[in-house]
Order: C-alpha cells, then structure tokens, then sequence
C-alpha cells in the first residue's frame, strides 16, 4: 500500500515500506541521497527570507539593527527606537512605561528578569534570548555562558532567527565552548532562512574566503536587498573586481534604496541622533 510507505527523510526521493528496508539499500541510496539533501537545503537557504516584522506602533517595517529596535519584556512587543524615543520626549512624568502597552518599567534588573522568566513559561522565544543575554552579562542574574547558551537553543528551537546567530557567535569565536566553525556556520545558515540579514552577511563573509564567490555573492544579494549595508557595500566591490554583474548591482541597489525608505521616519532619525549611531 503507498499511502503506508515513509520517504527518506534527508532526500524525499525514495520511499521505504519499513526501517529494515531502509537500512538495506542505504548503500545504494546513501551518495544519491547526501547529494539531493544539499541541495534541498540550498533551496531552503537561498530562498527569500521573510521580512521583518512591523513595529506594533508606527506600522513601519522594523529596523535590521537590534540597537534599533527594543524588545519589551511587559507585552512581548518588539518596538523601534523612533517610537520608543518619541514616546520618551512627550512624557510628563519621568517614570518610565511601555510605549505599546503603557505598563510601568521594572524598577530593578531583578524585575526585568522576573518579567523574562514569566514569558518563558508563556513559551516566548524573544523572551528567552533576552534572558540569555542577561546571563551573558550577568545582569540581575549570575554570570553564566552555559545557561545562556541553553536559553539561545531553546529560543532557537521555537523559530528565533537571532538566537541562531548567537549560537553562530558563541562556536564561531570559542566563547565557553570548544571553537567550531561548523557548527557556527549551520546555525548562520539557520538563522539566515529565518531572515538575520547580519548571520546572512557573516555567510558572505565565510563563503568568499573559502573560494566560493558564488554562494557570497548569492549571500550579499540576499541580504543587500533587504537594506544591509555592508552587503551592499560588498557588492559594489564585487562589481568593481569582475564577480558581479552590472544588472546584479542596479537590482541590489533598488532594493536596498526601497528597503531603506520603507523602513525610514522621522522619528527614527530622531532617535538616531539622541542614541547615537543606531543605523536602520
């Protein structure tokens, strides 16, 4: 009966009555199967991410930059700096509250983290890689890289694309684990599907060094269109060398001008110049 059989899970080509079938032609099957999986998961990797999601508030596409963008522990709403500053000139009192929900602030780091820990028992992804950045600095908490590697897993495991890349970091530079590129370059590969434009970047970045101009400039593409600058920046240079071609570098740069304009307001130039050098 087919509608009983189960498909490969690696390469979805062959279908098997039972797991003694199975293991029976994995020799056959195991260099067709390796092949057709990479190229699964490219087609996964150099898929279109989806885009950011709109700040709650302006209804503006939020910033790439985390130091744009600010998640709130009160609501779960992740807000950009422009709303978040506007809403911090207009205030009478100086007593701090939620721009989206209008709950007070925590007045301690202690309260920050009791907020975090209530929406990690709501199964609140953001929530738990905020909490592990917390551990990492040590802030109302103990200091501790192995919890907030498990928090940035768990976040991970419940779609947070940013927790991808902070698993990526922490293998890639040896920060309390062993040092392993790999490792560090699958979870940029996950958080790059997942939308992080900088983990997208950083496989640009890893893939060119390796010789492979192609998947980098792929990469740069990707991440270029979204308004990365960098990204950009590396395929103007890519266009100057030879790598890239001129229609490649006019699409790059539509895009990047579109993606900046629709994520760009006054408010947010505000809030750039009180916070410093926050880029969109």
């Amino acid at each position: 009966d087919g509608d009983n059989l189960k498909a490969c899970t690696a390469c979805k080509l062959v279908k098997y009555c039972n797991v003694t079938c199975q293991k029976a032609h994995r020799p056959k099957h195991k260099k067709a199967c390796k092949k057709r999986a990479a190229e699964v998961f490219d087609e996964a990797l150099f898929k279109t991410p989806p885009p950011n999601e709109d700040c709650p508030i302006c209804f503006l596409r939020l910033p790439i930059v985390p130091a744009a963008r600010q998640y709130r522990e009160c609501c779960g709403k992740i807000i950009c700096m422009g709303c978040v500053c506007a809403d911090w000139m207009t205030r009478v009192s100086t007593e701090g509250i939620c721009p989206f929900c209008r709950t007070p602030d925590a007045t301690s780091v202690e309260g920050v983290v009791e907020r975090l820990t209530v929406g990690i028992e709501a199964g609140d992804c953001f929530a738990m890689n905020t909490l592990g950045c917390q551990y990492v600095k040590g802030a109302g908490v103990p200091q501790d890289s192995n919890k907030a590697l498990e928090l940035w897993h768990q976040a991970a495991k419940l779609g947070c694309a940013r927790s991808h890349y902070d698993v990526g970091r922490v293998y890639f530079h040896g920060d309390g684990v062993e040092k392993n590129t790999k490792k560090a370059k699958y979870h940029w590969e996950l958080a790059a599907m997942g939308g992080d434009l900088v983990a997208r970047y950083n496989l640009g970045i890893f893939e060119g060094k390796a010789g492979n101009k192609n998947r980098a400039i792929k990469h740069f593409m990707i991440s270029a269109e979204f308004g990365h600058d960098d990204s950009l920046k590396q395929i103007q240079d890519g266009f100057s060398y030879g790598h890239v071609k001129k229609d490649e570098l006019e699409k790059a740069s539509r895009a990047h001008k579109n993606s900046k304009d629709e994520m760009h307001s006054d408010q947010r130039d505000t809030a750039r110049h009180i916070c410093g050098s926050i880029e969109t």
